[in-house]
Order: C-alpha cells, then structure tokens, then sequence
C-alpha cells in the first residue's frame, strides 16, 4: 500500500502558473505600452527635422506621413491600454483566459509594426523602409512573448512577425530584385528563429515555475501530515526521497512524555497560565526532539508521543531517543532552577520495535500515524514512572540498541508486569 502526496492526475502547481502567466501577460502589455507610448510621441518629431537629408526621398507632404505614423502608434498604445485594464479585472475577478484570446492578442500586437512599415514604405523609398525601426519593434514584440510562459505563443508570434515581413517585402519590392530578396527571406527567418528560441526561454521557465509550485506544494503538505512540528530538514530529506510514503514496517523507537500531577497543576491556575506553561515546556522539548532526528506524532494535553525512525532512519534511533531524553530533563532542570519555570516533574518511557507506518485517515483529514505493540508498551513503561519514583524508563529492547556511554548508569529494574501483557518485561532506569 502506497501513500502519495498528490494524485496521478493532478500536476501541483498548473492552476497557480495559469494565474501567474496573467500576472506576467500584465507585465509584458505595461511595458509595451510604456515603449508604444514613447514611441508615438517621439513620431511627432518630423523625421526631416531629425535627419534633413531624408526629405528628397519623401513622396509629397511629410505631414500625412507624420499622422498616420502617430495613429497607428497611439491606436496601439490605445489597445495596449485597454488590454491591460482587461487583465487587471481578469486578475482581480481570479478568473483565466481563453486559449485562442492570447493568440488573437498575438495576432494584433504583431500586426502594429507591419502597419508602421506600410505607411513608412508609402511615403519613403520602400527598400529602407524595410530597414526602419518598425523591423526591431517585431523583434521587441517576441522577446517580451516569454513573459507569457507559453512556447507556442512565442513561435506564433516569431512567424506572424516573419510571414508579415515577407508580405510587406513583396508587395513594396515589385521588381524581383536578386541581391535583396535573399536579404529580405533571412530577415524573416530570423525573426521565426527568434521566436522559437524565446519560446524555449518561455519554457524553461514555465518548468522552473511549475517546479517551485510542485516543491512548495509537497512540502505544505508534509507539514500538514506530520503536524508543524517537524524539522525542515526532515522535511527536506522527504522531499529528496520523492515526497512518497509508503504504508510498511519499520523498526522505531518511540518515547511517551507526561508531566507529572498535571491535573492538580492547572485546577490553581488560569487557563491562560496553563497555556502558557505548556508552551514553554513543549518549545524546548521539540526543538530537542526535533535536533535528534525524531518527529512530535502526538500531543496528549499534558504530554506528547514522539517518533525516531519514521518516517526516516539516521540508523541510530534508539540511541537517538535517549540523547533526546537526557537533553529534555536537563533543560528541565536548568530552567526550574533559573525560575524560568515552576517546579515540575516529567516521566519519560522508551521502547523500539517493529511497527505500521503511514499516512492514514480520510480525504478531509489525514494523519501519519505509527501503529503497533511498539506504541502500546511505550506508553506502559513511561507510566512506571510513577511505581518506581524514576523519570527515565527504558525497555530492554531500547537498552541493547543504544548501549553506550548514556547508558552505563542504567540501573535493572528487574522484570515488571504492565497491564494488557501475559509476560513481564525487563525495564531499566537511566534517570
């Protein structure tokens, strides 16, 4: 049995990159409309003004040349406006586009420099109109295509702006001319070209976007099934095993933590105090937990049972769990007698085994959940805690795996009946 972070059909992040790529069209339509806008202002400036040796090669007035010019740079800067008031309240609605509405827009955008070298090549002599500025304006139009994250639209555009180029050449250059034709063909091939490169651009950022959003998705959702108090960096080794969890046996260890005379604690106290009592007992405890490799699993209101081995063995858990232990009651200590904290008094209980791991429960809410005798008898041993006056009680289980300098004090406790088993067990005192 397999339990995975997201289903087959679903691909984490692709209805986000939909919003996103508005958020980017917006993007690229503002800065076309800053460039169209300087642009059309410019055009009022009299190119004979600008280069005097140009006005032989007008055909009549320059003032007609000069207000097309500016209409079809306005119309556009007009269009570029609007759109971008129709992407701010597509945006604001978080509503998506249709396919075929990007490439009508493609169609148009692409259009404008066309026009421009129309009424250039009108009033001019048709072979430097085509070597004008409306020609790097093409160019301008594909490159800011990336922004859309879309390798079609970017190859759409490269050949809206190639084939139109041709049109213009052919229709203006009515001779056959052999030294320009080529000239003119390469030309329109490297804007096709060009579109195709943005258009990989397009996609190698499309890729990186889709996997941030699978990334970040993945690892919500570890939080999520382990609770907020698992380290990141068990976090980050889930997400380098492929974020999959898998419903099997392994071998834990597993620690039952109690606070002593809990109940009679809180009866003298504000719920407010209590809470915050529990705060500073648990913030420590976790961060300790958590440095040792191991996970919070659950909160039981005046203690928690915590995890080391599941989801992810460092091959020493039990020795793992009981630096844990010693490090949680020597933080105990130090603070009570700093008078950070009130006198208290915690039971801690060890056992390892085998056990059923994974993510268990339902589609409104699932848990990652250690199953097995493990479990039972963890809990059992930390409540001998209060039979024997102890605050650290292990299994023998746990004393023959972590068997080290920790443990040379460990005193027998001999063989102990617990509740719920036929044979007693050998328990051991570490503190």
């Amino acid at each position: 049995m397999t339990f995975k972070l997201a289903t087959p059909n679903h691909v984490p992040g692709v209805e986000n990159l939909a919003f996103e790529a508005l958020g980017t069209e917006k993007l690229r339509v503002t800065v076309l409309l800053i460039l169209v806008t300087f642009g059309a202002l410019f055009s009022l400036i009299p190119p004979t003004y600008l280069s005097p040796e140009v006005a032989p090669s007008f055909r009549g007035s320059v003032l007609p040349f000069i207000q097309l010019r500016f209409a079809v740079l306005g119309g556009l800067a007009v269009y570029l406006l609007g759109e971008r008031l129709f992407l701010a309240y597509v945006i604001k609605q978080h509503r998506t586009l249709p396919r075929l509405y990007h490439y009508l827009t493609a169609m148009v955008e692409t259009s404008c420099p066309t026009a421009a070298m129309i009424v250039t090549a009108t009033y001019t002599e048709p072979t430097s109109a085509l070597a004008t500025i409306p020609v790097f304006i093409y160019q301008l139009f594909i490159v800011l295509s990336a922004l859309r994250l879309n390798f079609r639209l970017s190859m759409f555009t490269g050949a809206v702006a190639a084939l139109e180029y041709l049109w213009v050449a052919r229709v203006f250059l009515l001779e056959p001319n052999a030294h320009y034709g080529p000239l003119h063909v390469s030309r329109a091939v490297a804007l096709f070209l060009l579109g195709v490169v943005t258009g990989l651009v397009a996609l190698q950022i499309r890729r990186r976007i889709l996997e941030t959003y699978r990334t970040v998705e993945e690892r919500n959702q570890i939080v999520s099934m382990f609770g907020k108090h698992v380290s990141p960096e068990v976090v980050d080794q889930l997400l380098a095993h492929g974020a999959e969890l898998r419903g099997e046996k392994k071998d834990v260890c597993v620690m039952f933590l109690d606070i002593r005379n809990f109940t009679g604690f809180a009866e003298q106290r504000s719920p407010e105090e209590v809470v915050e009592y529990l705060d500073r007992l648990f913030e420590f405890m976790i961060e300790i937990v958590n440095r040792n490799h191991g996970i919070i699993n659950k909160f039981l209101g005046d203690g928690f049972m915590a995890v080391f081995g599941a989801p992810l063995s460092t091959g020493r858990d039990c020795l793992n769990a009981v630096t844990a232990s010693h490090e949680i009651l020597g933080r105990l200590r130090s603070d009570i007698q700093l008078g950070a904290l009130p006198e208290t008094n915690i039971g801690i209980g060890l056992h390892s085994g085998e056990a059923v791991t994974g993510n268990i429960g339902s589609s409104l809410r699932r848990e990652y959940t250690v199953i097995g005798d493990v479990v039972n008898l963890a809990s059992r041993i930390e409540k001998l805690n209060k039979d024997f006056g102890s605050n650290l009680l292990v299994s023998e289980a746990v004393w023959r795996s972590a068997f080290s300098e920790h443990l040379q004090d460990a005193r027998p406790k001999g063989r102990v009946q617990v509740r719920g088993r036929v044979d007693p067990i050998q328990v051991y005192q570490l503190a």
